[in-house]
């Protein structure tokens, strides 16, 4: 036996190894009226694209490319 692992066997145990980041301290939640500020609709430019936060009659979110 060659002490080897399979390559399904080690890509396996790379998605069970654990998240270098899951430790690190999660950045504090931003209001979505910090980026509506009053408006019912946003747009957000995001590596070349635009999209679009609007804020529905119900209170709920809706983003669209």
């Amino acid at each position: 036996m060659s002490g080897t692992l399979p390559p399904a066997q080690v890509r396996a145990m790379e998605l069970r190894a654990p998240d270098a980041h899951a430790d690190a301290p999660r950045p504090a939640p931003l209001p979505s009226e910090a980026l509506l500020r009053g408006r019912r609709l946003v747009e957000i430019s995001h590596n070349g694209e635009v999209y679009r936060l609007q804020s529905t009659r119900l209170g709920k979110l809706i983003l669209t490319k």
